[in-house]
């Protein structure tokens, strides 16, 4: 059984009012709803209460959830919600940076160790600076590796507008790290 079979049999178990069944879903996806989180900017204590309150309302939406849909997909597109929500109560205090984001690194000598630290650094700074339509659009396409329809669904626009958003994100990316491309 696929990944996508098994969360939309847990999600039928969990509309028929197993609640055990939000279990394997969480196990399933916390650790990668959280590094998605922190790609937008969020600490690891934010992530982490984001990505609960996400499964809170799988838990309490479930019934909503249509089974033709992928639940990661629904998933996704609730956490973004409560991203854009927290976004906007907190739209006066400036954004953490993706420092804390994991990234996987390997390296053999100290030297490259230390470029490629600084690199990661760089990225998750300009991503952390790009407005929010364009940083949901990076993460989802360039760090979830999630297609384009898939974006469109989880942030509710078209795919043309994922590919113009993506276009736009990776032009001011190119521009903000313009000195590491250059190396």
């Amino acid at each position: 059984m696929t990944e996508a079979e098994h969360d939309c049999a847990d999600m039928r178990r969990l509309q028929g009012g197993d609640a055990s069944a939000l279990d394997p879903l969480m196990q399933r996806w916390e650790i990668r709803l959280r590094s998605y989180l922190m790609r937008h900017g969020l600490n690891d204590a934010d992530a982490c209460d984001l990505a609960q309150e996400s499964f809170v309302r799988v838990f309490r939406h479930a019934s909503r959830f249509d089974p033709r849909r992928t639940f990661s997909t629904w998933m996704f597109q609730i956490a973004l919600n409560l991203l854009r929500d927290q976004a906007r109560r907190r739209q006066r205090r400036p954004i953490s940076p993706l420092e804390d984001a994991p990234e996987a690194i390997t390296t053999t000598t100290p030297q490259s160790a230390t470029e490629s630290a600084e690199a990661a650094e760089a990225v998750r700074h300009a991503v952390s600076k790009l407005p929010l339509p364009l940083r949901e659009v990076v993460v989802l396409v360039e760090f979830e590796h999630r297609s384009h329809a898939e974006v469109a669904e989880i942030i509710g626009a078209s795919t043309k507008a994922v590919e113009t958003r993506l276009y736009r994100a990776r032009a001011k990316l190119r521009e903000a790290l313009s000195h590491w491309l250059q190396s």
